[in-house]
C-alpha cells in the first residue's frame, strides 16, 4: 500500500488520482490541503508514531508531495514513540534545506518503508523537452537561459534556491527563503521591459525522491505579473502541475514556457 506525505499546492491529489488504488493520506498538522483529505495528521513531535501507524494500516511504500514550510519542533508536544528520533531530528533541523530533507527520507526508510518519487509513481509529471508556447525563445533568450542555469549551478553548494531571473544577461533576481513568489514580487523595475526570463530547474546531486523543483497555473501569471517574457525549466526534471493550463496561460499572456534540455 501507498501513503501519501501530503503538503500544500496540487501535487498531493494529481499524484494521488493517478494510481490504481486510491493511496493514504497523510497531512501535516495545520497545513491545509487542496484535493484532498487527510485519512492521518501528524507532525513533526509525533513522527514515531505515524511510522507506527503506517505499518499497522499495512503502507509498504511512501512519497512526499507539496509544500510544508520548515516545521519548528516543540518538546512539550513530543511523544514517547518519537523520542529516540529526537537526535536525527536535531541534525536535520540544523541543515539546509536538502541536509533536512535527506534525513527525513532516511527516518523513513530505516523504519522500512521505500520511499518513492512522485514522478516516478505519476505519469506525464515531468515535461518532455521543448517550446510548449506558441511563442518561442529568441537568441538573447536562449543565452539567458544558459546564463540562469549556469547561476543555479553556482548557487547549489549554498542550498538557497531553486530558480533565478535573468534578462539581457543581467542577473535579477535570485530564490532564497522566500520562495519564488517572494522573489518575483520584489524583482527591480528593470526586469520590466527587459525581456527577462525565470528559469527553474534542481540543484546538482539534489535527491528526486523529495522536494523536486514545480511550477503551475500560479507559476505562469506570477511570470507575467512580474513582466517576465517567459518562464524556463530543465526538461525531464520539473514537476509541471496542469499543464494544459500553463500552456494556454502562457499563449494568453504571450510568455514564452520552454522545457529545456539540461546542458
Amino acid at each position: 500500500m501507498l501513503a501519501l506525505i501530503a503538503g500544500g499546492g496540487g501535487l498531493p491529489r494529481r499524484v494521488a488520482e493517478a494510481q490504481a488504488t486510491f493511496p493514504l493520506i497523510c497531512g501535516y498538522e495545520g497545513v491545509a490541503l487542496e484535493g484532498v483529505r487527510a485519512d492521518v495528521t501528524f507532525r513533526l513531535e509525533t513522527l514515531g508514531t505515524l511510522l507506527n501507524t503506517l505499518r499497522a494500516r499495512g503502507v509498504s511504500r511512501v512519497s512526499f508531495c507539496g509544500s510544508v514550510a520548515r516545521p519548528s519542533f516543540d518538546p512539550a508536544a513530543l511523544d514517547a514513540d518519537t523520542m529516540h528520533l529526537v537526535p536525527l531530528f536535531q541534525k536535520a533541523l540544523a541543515a539546509g534545506d536538502d541536509g533536512a530533507l535527506r534525513s527525513l527520507v532516511d527516518i523513513f526508510e530505516k523504519a522500512g518503508f521505500d520511499v518513492v518519487a512522485a514522478q516516478d509513481i505519476t505519469p506525464g509529471l515531468t515535461a518532455e523537452p521543448g517550446v510548449m508556447s506558441l511563442r518561442h525563445p529568441d537568441e538573447q533568450m536562449s543565452v539567458d537561459a544558459g546564463r540562469a542555469a549556469d547561476v543555479c549551478r553556482a548557487m547549489a553548494p549554498l542550498d538557497i534556491g531553486q530558480c533565478c531571473v535573468v534578462g539581457q544577461s543581467q542577473v535579477m533576481g535570485i530564490e532564497t527563503i522566500g520562495g519564488t513568489d517572494h522573489m518575483l514580487a520584489t524583482l527591480p523595475e528593470r526586469a520590466r521591459g527587459s525581456n527577462a526570463i525565470l528559469f527553474k530547474g534542481p540543484k546538482p546531486q539534489q535527491s528526486r525522491l523529495v522536494d523536486m523543483p514545480t511550477i503551475g497555473p500560479e507559476t505562469i501569471n506570477a511570470a507575467h505579473q512580474a513582466g517576465l517574457a517567459g518562464v524556463i525549466i530543465v526538461a525531464g526534471q520539473v514537476i509541471v502541475l496542469d499543464p494544459d493550463r500553463c500552456i494556454a496561460l502562457a499563449n494568453e499572456w504571450d510568455l514564452v514556457l520552454w522545457s529545456r534540455s539540461a546542458s
